[in-house]
């Protein structure tokens, strides 16, 4: 009996031993839940490009836009846990939506399987420079002379949305989200002078204001960026109790072979690691982040907590 359950358990073992050992046989899709031009698709083109030299296998970005990042995110969480699908998660669809939409046709950290951090990165505050303000000081007094103003952001229930939720709470203004499939739209639309003002990551954002197409009027981090020295912290700028991080990073559907995820994040964390990423990374104005697979499902955990907490507490909604 002892014999016959050791040659069950071999069995059992012997599929994902072989996955493991022939992973990847065929291109890796690796799906974005945004539009391209965002900080989510940049960086996923980005690593992309260095996952499949190392996997040797294509490693194929798709975008999946909409509902704030929820309907990739349910893409890749339905899709075959065979390493073939991934998911660029960010802080929108795996740790704000759970309590901002109520019904959700996915829970993260049950359907989806972290396999590691890679980036963090500010927002910054950013206007149309037709607008005739120059400081958050100025915007503020602009914006209750108007009643209400409104402003871009790359979906409802985004870290950009709250942003500006939380600007508005903060400031004790009256904004009026103008919701997009993702950033790089919300961004034409404020360079052409559609919306006056958006918060958007720095990497998508940060080109568009050292080309003088969009002001910089703060950065929603606790320090200043040496890509900006002379963009005050929002803190700085006079709203209290403001900071707030994006962040990105990959993850699985939830029955993903163990040996595959370890794969994953072991050719994730070398990428990381190379000076041209590392670089490319800094010059978006972002930060490496590297963690293994229980770190940053830690990490969600708390960043899910906080953000209800804050969506609680502001009274933050989707109705706007």
């Amino acid at each position: 009996m002892r014999l016959a359950a050791m040659l069950l358990a071999l069995a059992a073992l012997a599929p994902l031993a072989t996955h493991a050992e022939t992973w990847p046989a065929r291109p890796v899709r690796w799906v974005v839940p945004y539009p391209p031009g965002g900080s989510t698709d940049i960086l996923a083109r980005l690593v992309g490009q260095k996952l499949g030299e190392r996997l040797g296998q294509p490693v194929v970005v798709e975008n999946k836009p909409g509902a704030g990042g929820n309907i990739g995110t349910e893409y890749v969480a339905k899709q075959p846990a065979d390493g073939y699908t991934i998911l660029m998660g960010n802080i929108g669809p795996i740790s704000i939506n759970p309590t901002l939409y109520g019904n959700l046709p996915y829970q993260p950290l049950r359907d989806l399987a972290p396999v590691t951090l890679l980036m963090e990165v500010p927002n910054l505050l950013v206007a149309n420079p037709a607008l005739p303000v120059r400081t958050v000081g100025e915007l503020t007094a602009y914006a209750k002379a108007k009643s209400t103003l409104s402003y871009a952001t790359p979906g409802a229930g985004t870290s950009l949305h709250l942003a500006g939720e939380l600007f508005a709470h903060r400031a004790q203004l009256t904004l009026t989200q103008v919701a997009y499939k993702g950033s790089a739209p919300g961004l034409n639309d404020t360079m052409a002078g559609h919306v006056p003002i958006m918060f958007d990551n720095m990497p998508s954002a940060l080109p568009l204001v050292k080309a003088g197409k969009l002001r910089a009027l703060a950065i929603t981090s606790a320090q200043r960026s040496a890509e900006l020295p002379d963009v005050p912290t929002m803190q700085e700028a006079g709203v209290p109790d403001y900071q707030i991080a994006g962040w990105f990073g990959v993850l699985v559907p939830a029955a993903t072979p163990a040996p595959v995820v370890e794969r994953l994040n072991r050719e994730l964390q070398q990428i990381l690691r190379e000076p041209h990423v590392k670089q490319r990374i800094a010059e978006m104005g972002g930060m490496v982040s590297e963690s293994g697979p229980q770190a940053f499902k830690a990490f969600i955990q708390s960043e899910t907590l906080k953000w209800s907490a804050l969506i609680q507490s502001a009274h933050i909604t989707l109705q706007q």
